[in-house]
């Protein structure tokens, strides 16, 4: 197959720019309410930081299942597990994260970082070849099975670290606040949304630019074509779910921090959140789980700041708005 060939084998779509305009939309229908920049610029540039942590999380499920068609329940699971990697990194070197130096912070954080992806990675080989393979194409059975895989894993958390939070701050460089005129945003929270969007970034460039990601996606829309060419597709899928394991991972970590304590069953509480944002999406779509991460965290915000009250729906609204004007997600993926 000439690289000429294998990029008409792939059909181009043209990309909606209306649904990528949502989140700006619904800023600019905000404002008003608002009323003062100060607060709504603050509220806005928190509200992308947080977008961000929740696309790291859930990139990593849209991956598995726009690639795979693979429905993971067990994600949470993962998020919690790098979440104690991380700790495991933190404790024995209290001495540097605390250490008023931010090179010294930073490798730790590094460190935490590539710990948490290398063994929530490993652990999703394991967790795929076990238990998630016997299910291909079985979407109840993958449910049931992942979702008994997940309480496994929190079990053995809480038997191995108790079932007490145990506390996780952050380096000290990465604490306070940084002005833009007269919005302040968290420094955590900047690192989180550069942290992030190097994830969308690299995930496109890996999908459309490279020929492992033109391999999985035409391994997607026609498996007997690839295999057929001497490829062997279920390796690209075991390497397609451990990186959706490893972005959990990593989401962990951050998740882990911004709350400053973790515990056995602190994956459930983004899982929610990552649905949501899946969903919102397009089911499969790394775009619009990007675009998703960004509308529900400004949502969230805005209207934890104008009614507390409506915090409590704020997460499932823009679903059910979006499933009404388009039942498919934002940018939904053929098939899907």
């Amino acid at each position: 197959m000439t690289a000429l060939d294998s990029g008409a084998a792939l059909p181009k779509t043209r990309t909606e720019i209306l649904p990528a305009l949502t989140p700006l939309l619904i800023a600019l229908a905000a404002f008003p309410f608002i009323g003062s920049v100060s607060t709504f610029a603050t509220l806005t540039l928190n509200s992308l930081a947080m977008g961000m942590m929740i696309f790291t999380m859930a990139s990593g499920l849209t991956l598995t299942f726009g690639m795979m068609d693979v429905l993971n329940f067990g994600h949470g699971a993962f998020i919690a597990l790098g979440a104690y990697v991380a700790t495991l990194v933190f404790v024995p070197m209290a001495n540097w994260s605390q250490a008023d130096s931010w090179p010294l912070n930073l490798a730790v954080f590094a460190t935490a970082l590539v710990a948490s992806i290398v063994v929530v990675g490993a652990l999703g080989f394991v967790f795929e070849r076990l238990l998630v393979k016997p299910v291909y194409g079985q979407h109840l059975k993958q449910i049931l099975v992942t979702i008994g895989g997940a309480i496994v894993i929190e079990q053995l958390l809480a038997a191995a670290f108790g079932p007490a939070q145990i506390p996780l701050q952050l380096p000290a460089s990465f604490r306070g606040s940084i002005a833009f005129g007269d919005a302040e945003v968290e420094r955590f929270r900047l690192l989180a949304t550069g942290i992030g969007l190097a994830v969308f970034v690299g995930q496109l460039l890996v999908l459309n630019r490279t020929k492992i990601g033109l391999l999985i996606r035409a391994g997607v829309e026609n498996r007997e074509m690839v295999e057929a060419l001497g490829y062997r597709i279920d390796r690209l899928f075991v390497g397609v779910f451990m990186a959706g394991a490893a972005l959990a991972g990593l989401g962990g970590v951050l998740w882990g921090l911004y709350r400053g304590q973790v515990q056995p069953s602190m994956g459930g509480e983004p899982l929610v959140l990552v649905f949501i944002v899946v969903i919102i999406g397009g089911l499969g779509s790394v775009g619009g789980c990007f675009v998703g991460a960004i509308l529900v965290a400004l949502i969230n915000n805005y209207a934890g700041f104008l009614e507390p009250k409506l915090a409590l729906v704020a997460n499932i609204l823009p679903m059910l708005v979006v499933l009404l004007w388009r039942p498919r997600g934002l940018y939904p993926v053929g098939g899907r």
